[in-house]
This record gives structure tokens, C-alpha cells and sequence, in this order.
């Protein structure tokens, strides 16, 4: 694997890229790549020529961004220039400019490991050779030089070169195919309508594919018509579900053509599972990529076909938002993100069959969302992007969740027509352009009638989030006067944030031994720190108050005594609001407010209530998180074996496959990895369920299940191998690095650092992102405590990881490896030793990239709530 350090002046900053926009504007580029060798190991890089033409002001001077293995050509106007003197590290120099200028580049790019730029990915299971590309936000110089900016958009001519029988794609529609020789062909592609370099894609390999037509209208009765594709690996073939994946695009087709009233602007849609991918997917208009978990190898729940559904429409989302009319600089990727967070929401819970979309994303999306704004760390929607390792790092729970919250919480303030009748004006105006904040804010207020400034202020440019509850004062066992109360704070600063939230308060009315029955709600406005509701008057102090009812806004709930007993103990008889209110616990629990172990109580008592998979496997997952992490050293271990024991006889009661066992299952291999020693039974009857054939775990819980024992010694290498040699599959090969990881060895443990810390395995083979990733997560598990012991090495190392690996792979290691599984001793948080090594680290590398203090910053803030909860748990 070609190695290339990270170049100094890699790091793009908002000012050179507005400089460049000041200097250039682009129109075309033709990229030519030769993909013909892909299948030799022993060739790491593949030949690129690129021409790009651009409008530039006459005599200036401009850079092109560029992270290849080498340039051998670059020429400029028809003058060719030293190539060794105009590249310089991630930059390739070019000047004197025309009005008018064309620039030729013949470069090598390298083959990724990490799913940035071209990644080359070798099938297990049949030795096949796929490649596909991910370039968000600044990865496309790793395939080809380009002004890599979201607002220098260009119309994109593709060719590629690639074996005859692989299926090659591009965003444009294949136009053409010439032999070029040998099994070798040249695939021409459709011009591209103007965009964005990170939205380009090239894809090449024996994939499998699937294809359809859409025929649909828009709301105003344009008539519109879409090839549809789908496309996997071939050993996956099998696995794949057309039939579904085509119904859901048809069906948010037909949604996003009625409300935005916009046809489809991409000619064809095609859709692609590719392997090793690190996000869920990406809005490549034309050729949409998404990550082959969602390729159900093993018995999926609802909740996972929810998932894959509410991917695809935030996806679709995009061809609009972010595709059709881009943010101008990653300040506004909350443009796109935020807006496909909710809309694609929205369309889930209305175009197809599932209609929970809002209780998941109450129950999870959210969560993502409240951890990620009480950093220090925190930003606001609309973020501060000083350079492109700011830009990487804020595709974030708040430019997501955070974002699409305040979205539904805009549509409530102004109502939903008022909001698609801004999108729709926002499209006409900003077709194939660039926008920023006050664009949107423009058709907003045009669409409402009202001068949204403030309402933006309050919500997109503070950061932090608020806390409802409702105060009532009782008397003779009735309310006699309420009020709803608010507060919040930005965690930066400290300073007092206070918004306007459009908000319901929810009455659940006590059964006879049964969940709470929704009795009322109450519509509130509460704009300040608190406002009065006189219709809560008169009800008996029985009732539970559910603040937030229908998660119409952005804030955490903190539940009155009575109301969290019922909630806990009974459970509330709506799905929504049982999520909401779930939520709202666990928030409570991270806060300091509510013992970790009197919320496993309630999810416990909750667990039949609940129907939701996706809410079920939240709602355990913290469970299983709060009592490895917030509980007192002394008593961990005694309720890990409780809660083990639990699911253990949870899924004995039930053991035909469900959803709900599946769940279970997933919960308990989690947890035995934090159970220092589970008792031998439960280790013989995980051991009988693998060998179990009739017992149907499917291949990834059978994997998590053999990584649950090797973390106890329970199976050793040799049967680990040969469970892998039987099925060599994806699944199969990151399961087995993650067991081989898992083992209580200290040797083991050893190795497995030093691989993570270099990128390599012990053959020095280059680690993928996956197997890296499987890396840590096995040495993360160590219930044995043998892994321990290495912090200081930690210190040493992260800034040399910084700079030798990628910022995807790197941030894996940074964040995998940090010591934060410490155990409070004194009762000091604040003095513990993990704590004091942090902040020393900080303290003495105020110049280390900002990209990496973030990170460690928010792994000590992480630490430090993990300290102060079983500080107070003890």
C-alpha cells in the first residue's frame, strides 16, 4: 500500500477557499480514470487525467487541491509547467491565469483502505475485486485534482476504464462502451447538470444488480419518469430486497414531487450497498451509495427495515436539499443535513408503511442529539467552519438531530404548509446556486409573513439545550396553579439560553394496575423562564404531566416525582409518549438526577410495552451503558449479573425468533462483555445457541455472540478461525478480528494496540477502516481488565497517529484508544489521575490541530459525567 504522510497544507481554511471563489469561477470538468488493474494487489494506484476549464481573473494565480500518489504532467493554457515545482504537498500551483483557462493533468491516485476517495475492497467470500468512492466532505482530491469547494460547481464529463464484465457507473447514464483491449473496455458517461466536486462518484465491479422505472407527477402536474437501479456485491445477491428498496424510492418519489413540486433533476437514480463504507450513505445525485449493513444478511427487525427506509428518503432528501441548491461553505451544511434529517423523517412516517418514524427518532435520534450539545465542544446549527477538519467533524449529532428537531419544532411555530411553501419558493430561486442562512430565511419569511430573524437567532445561532418542566402547586389532592418552567445554558460559556418553544404538555390518567392513559393535551408557548398553564388547574395531582408531549420541540424534560414514579413503574399507554418520556429518564439519569439502577428498574418494567424494536434496543443499549458506566466500582459487577441473568431468562420465556429476541439477544452479548465473570452456565448457554443451528442466530449474532466468549476465554483461537473458514464472508472476517482482539490475554491486548496505533496488522498489511474499527472495538472489551495499564502511552502517541493517518482513520483511534473507563476511588472526581492527564495533554498542546483537542475534549467530558454519576451512585 503506497504510503503518503498527510501534507501540511491539507487543511483547506473557509478564507483560502473564499479567496479562490473570488478568483475562479469553474464550468467543466472531464475525468478520466483507469480502473483496468484494480484487480492486481500489487497495484496500489491508478492513472487519472483530468482537464478542468475555468473563468479566472487575468494574471492571478489559483490552487488546485490534490491528495494522489503523483503528478506527472500538468499543463496549463497549452504551456506545460514543472510538475515538481508547481505541486506542493496537498496543492498544485497554477499560474499566470486567463480570462478563460484550461488545465490538463495526467496524476496517479492511490487506492484507499480507509473509505476515502476510491476504495478497494477484496470479497472474502469469492476473492472479487469492488471499488466505489466516498468524497464528503473533502475527498475527492484523493481521486482527482479539483477545486474541492461546495461552491465551485462545474457540469462533470466521466469516462472509465475497467474489466468488460463489471458493472461501471458514474452519476450520469451510461452513454457509450469501446473496447480498448484485452477484457478491458472504456465506459463513457452523461454529462452532469452543475455541481459540487464531493458529490461526484465512480463505481467499478462484478456488482449485482436490480432495475426499475419510476413514473410519477408533480404537484403541479409535470410529468416525470426515472430509471431506477440497485446494485451489490454479488455474494450478497441473495440477500438483497429489491422488491422493497424500489416500493420505498417509488413511493418517497412520488412524496418529494407532490411537496416540493419539483421534478426529480437527475435523470437516472440508482442506488448502491457497497462494503466497508464509513457513514450510512451518500447523496451522490444519480448514484446513491449506502452502507451493505443494509443488506440484511440475518434476521433483520422492523426497526432495521425502518432504518433503511428513513436513509433512503434522507438521502432523496438531498437531490434537492444540498444536490439541486448546495450550502456555500460547511458554516451551512445544516442546509442539507438538518432539512434531510426531517424531511426524510417526515416522509418515512408518510409515504410508507412505517408509521413510528417520529417515536424512533425521539427515542434515538435525539439522544444523539442532547449528548452532542452539553460539550464544551458544543456549536450552534449554523457553525463556525474555520477549515475542513472543522468541516469533517461537524457532521454531527447537532448539524443532524439537533437540526431536524428544530425543523419539526419551525414547522410548529409556522405551520407545515408555510414551511414546504418556502422550500418551494427556495428551490425556484436557488437552482443549481449556492446558499447560505439568510436565503432560507428570505423564503421563509416571505412564505410566513413574519420576520424570522429572531426566531433563527434564538434557534440556529445559540448553542446548548433547554430543560421543560411543569411546577404545580396542589392542594387538597388537586392542582391548584401551574406553570411551565424553562431554563438551559450554553456549555461553552455558561451563559443563559432561553428560546421559544411551541410545545404540548401531555395528561396521562392512572389505570388499575395498567400503563397511564392519555386523558388531555395542552397546547403552551413559553418564551422566557416560565409561563403559566391555567388549564392544568383543577386536575387531581394523580395525573402524570408529560412535558413535550408529541416531541413537537428541542429540549430535555425533566419529569415530577409522581409522574417519573408512574412512568418508570407503569409506563404510559402511547408508543410516542412512552419514548419521550423514556428519553426524557435517561437524560435525567446523565444529568446526576435519576440512579442508573432505578432506570433499568423502569426498563425493565417498560419492556412488554414496548413495540418499537428500535425504541426496545435504545432503551437496553443504556441500560447495558449506565451500569458498566455510572454505577459505584463496588456494586457494578453485582447488577451486570442481574441484568445478564434477566435477559439470559428473557429470551429462555421466548426463545422463538422475534424481533424482541433479537433485541435481548444484542443487549446480552453487549453486557457480557462488561461482566467481569459471568457464571458458567450463561456462558454454556450462549455456547449451545452458536452451536444451535435450529436456534437461528444469523450470522452477526452469532459472531457478537462469539465475542462475548472470547472475551471470556470461553472459545479459543482455533475455533474462532474455523468458524470464520466455514462462512468467509464481510460479516464474518471484521467479527473474527474483533473476537481475536477480545481474548483476556495480555499479549493479545498488546498486539492489538500496537495495530491500532500504526494502522497495521502484524504482517504490516495496511488495516481497513472496518478492521481497524473491529480492532478497537475488540480491545475495547476487556471485562478482565487485562488491556489496562497504558494511558500514558496513549499521551504520547495521539499526535504522531494524527499526522500519519487519515482524519477518519485517526479520529477511530484517538476516540477508540482514549483512557475513559476509569473508576472513581476517592470521591474527587475532579483530582482522579485520568482526569488530571487530560487536562494536562491540553494545557501543555494548545497548538495541536483543533480537530484533535476536540476530540479529546470531549472524551474527558465524557470521563468526567462517568466520574461524578458514580460518584453519586456510591
Amino acid at each position: 500500500m503506497t504510503d503518503i504522510p498527510r501534507p501540511a497544507n491539507e487543511n483547506l481554511t473557509r478564507d483560502e477557499a473564499a479567496a479562490r471563489s473570488r478568483t475562479v469561477r469553474t464550468r467543466d470538468y472531464r475525468i478520466d480514470v483507469d480502473f483496468s488493474q484494480a484487480a492486481d494487489p500489487d497495484v496500489d494506484t491508478y492513472p487519472v487525467r483530468t482537464v478542468i476549464t475555468f473563468d479566472a481573473q487575468a494574471g492571478a494565480s489559483v490552487f488546485l487541491d490534490y491528495l494522489g500518489a503523483e503528478v506527472s504532467s500538468v499543463t496549463l493554457n497549452g504551456v506545460v509547467l514543472d510538475a515538481a515545482a508547481v505541486v506542493d504537498g496537498a496543492r498544485i500551483a497554477l499560474s499566470p491565469l486567463a480570462d478563460e483557462n484550461e488545465v490538463v493533468i495526467e496524476s496517479r491516485s492511490i487506492y484507499s483502505r480507509s473509505g476515502e476517495g476510491v476504495h478497494r475492497f477484496v470479497d472474502p467470500a469469492d476473492g472479487a475485486t469492488y471499488l466505489y468512492s466516498q468524497n464528503e466532505p473533502v475527498d475527492c482530491r484523493r481521486i482527482y485534482p479539483c477545486f474541492d469547494q461546495p461552491d465551485l460547481k462545474a457540469r462533470f464529463h466521466v469516462t472509465i476504464t475497467a474489466p468488460v464484465g463489471w458493472h461501471v457507473a458514474s452519476n450520469g447514464a451510461l452513454l457509450d462502451e469501446q473496447p480498448v483491449g484485452g477484457d478491458v473496455s472504456r465506459r463513457a458517461f452523461a454529462v452532469t447538470e452543475p455541481m459540487s466536486t464531493y458529490i461526484t462518484t465512480f463505481l467499478a465491479g462484478p456488482y449485482a444488480t436490480w432495475h426499475d422505472e419510476y413514473a410519477g407527477t408533480t404537484a403541479s402536474g409535470i410529468d416525470v419518469a426515472v430509471p431506477l437501479g440497485i446494485a451489490c456485491r454479488a455474494s450478497l445477491a441473495a440477500s438483497m430486497d429489491p422488491a422493497e428498496v424500489f416500493e420505498i424510492t417509488k413511493r418517497g418519489l412520488d412524496w418529494f414531487h407532490d411537496r416540493f413540486d419539483v421534478a426529480y433533476p437527475w435523470g437516472k437514480y440508482d442506488q448502491v450497498f457497497v462494503p466497508e463504507y464509513n457513514l450510512g450513505a451518500m447523496e451522490n445525485p444519480g448514484l446513491v451509495t449506502f452502507t451493505e449493513r443494509y443488506v440484511f444478511t440475518s434476521p433483520a427487525t422492523v426497526a432495521q427495515h425502518e432504518q433503511r427506509a428513513n436513509t433512503i428518503l434522507h438521502e432523496m432528501c438531498h437531490m434537492w436539499f444540498g444536490d439541486l441548491v448546495t450550502m456555500t461553505w460547511w458554516d451551512d451544511l445544516w442546509l442539507k443535513e438538518s432539512f434531510a434529517d426531517y424531511v426524510g423523517t417526515l416522509a418515512v412516517g408518510e409515504a410508507t408503511d412505517f408509521t413510528t418514524a417520529w417515536t424512533t427518532f425521539a427515542s434515538r435520534r435525539k439522544a444523539w442529539a442532547y449528548r452532542q450539545d452539553q460539550y464544551p465542544t458544543t456549536h450552534p446549527i449554523v457553525a463556525d467552519i474555520v477549515d475542513l477538519e472543522a468541516a469533517d467533524q461537524n457532521f454531527d449529532g447537532i448539524t443532524y438531530a439537533k437540526g431536524a428537531s428544530v425543523l419539526r419544532q419551525l414547522s410548529a411555530y409556522v405551520g407545515h404548509d408555510v414551511f414546504f411553501a418556502a422550500a418551494r419558493a427556495y428551490f425556484a430561486r436557488h437552482a443549481w446556486g449556492n446558499t447560505t442562512l439568510e436565503d432560507f430565511l428570505d423564503a421563509l419569511g416571505e412564505a410566513s409573513g413574519r420576520d424570522m430573524r429572531d426566531w433563527a437567532q434564538a434557534w440556529l445561532e445559540t448553542a446548548g439545550v433547554n430543560r421543560l418542566r411543569v411546577e404545580a402547586s396542589v392542594a387538597d389532592g388537586a392542582i391548584t396553579s401551574a406553570r411551565l418552567l424553562q431554563d438551559g445554558a450554553d456549555p461553552r460559556t455558561g451563559r443563559e439560553v432561553l428560546r421559544p418553544h411551541v410545545a404540548r404538555i401531555g395528561v396521562y390518567e392512572q389505570g388499575d394496575g395498567g400503563p397511564a392513559v392519555f386523558a388531555s393535551a395542552i397546547d403552551v408557548r413559553i418564551d422566557g423562564a416560565a409561563v403559566d398553564v391555567p388549564a392544568l388547574a383543577g386536575l387531581s395531582a394523580g395525573h402524570v404531566l408529560l412535558p413535550n408531549d408529541g416531541d413537537l420541540t428541542y429540549a430535555k424534560i425533566v419529569l415530577d416525582a409522581s409522574s417519573l414514579g408512574v412512568v418508570l413503574d407503569a409506563g404510559l399507554d402511547d408508543e410516542l409518549a412512552r419514548a419521550t418520556a423514556l428519553a426524557g429518564a435517561w437524560n435525567m439519569v446523565r444529568d446526576g438526577d435519576l440512579r442508573v439502577e432505578r432506570f433499568v428498574d423502569g426498563v425493565v418494567a417498560n419492556e412488554y410495552l414496548i413495540e418499537d424494536s428500535g425504541v426496545l434496543g435504545q432503551v437496553f443499549a443504556q441500560a447495558t451503558a449506565g451500569l458498566a458506566s455510572y454505577t459505584a466500582a463496588a456494586t457494578r459487577q453485582e447488577l451486570l449479573a442481574r441484568w445478564v441473568a434477566f435477559l439470559v431468562d428473557a429470551v429462555l420465556d421466548n426463545p422463538a425468533p422475534s424481533d424482541r429476541r433479537t433485541v435481548l439477544l444484542r443487549t446480552l452479548f453487549a453486557a457480557l462483555g462488561e461482566e467481569r465473570s459471568p457464571v458458567e452456565p450463561v456462558l454454556d448457554v450462549v455456547r449451545s445457541w452458536v452451536d444451535d443451528a435450529g436456534f437461528a442466530l444469523g450470522e452477526e449474532l452469532t459472531w457478537e455472540a462469539l465475542v462475548a466468549l472470547s472475551a471470556h476465554g470461553a472459545v479459543d483461537e482455533a475455533a474462532l478461525r474455523a468458524a470464520q473458514a466455514v462462512a468467509p464472508t464481510a460479516v464474518s472476517a471484521v467479527g473474527l478480528t474483533r473476537a481475536l482482539a477480545a481474548r483476556p490475554d495480555a499479549a493479545v491486548k498488546d498486539a492489538a494496540r500496537r495495530a491500532a496505533y500504526s494502522g497495521r496488522d502484524a504482517a504490516g498489511a495496511a488495516l481497513s477502516n472496518d478492521r481497524l474499527q473491529a480492532t478497537i472495538d475488540g480491545l475495547a472489551i476487556d471485562p478482565s481488565g487485562v488491556g489496562a495499564g497504558h494511558d500514558a502511552e496513549y499521551w504520547q502517541r495521539i499526535e504522531e497517529v494524527w499526522a500519519a493517518q487519515s482524519q477518519g482513520q485517526s479520529t477511530r483511534v484517538v476516540t477508540g484508544l482514549f483512557p475513559g473507563d476509569a473508576e472513581l476511588a476517592d470521591g474527587d472526581a475532579s483530582r482522579h489521575p485520568s482526569v488530571l492527564a487530560a487536562q494536562a495533554w491540553l494545557s501543555s498542546r494548545t497548538d495541536a490541530p483543533a480537530a484533535l483537542r476536540r476530540i479529546v475534549i470531549e472524551r474527558l467530558d465524557d470521563l468526567q459525567r462517568r466520574l461524578r454519576a458514580q460518584a453519586a451512585s456510591a
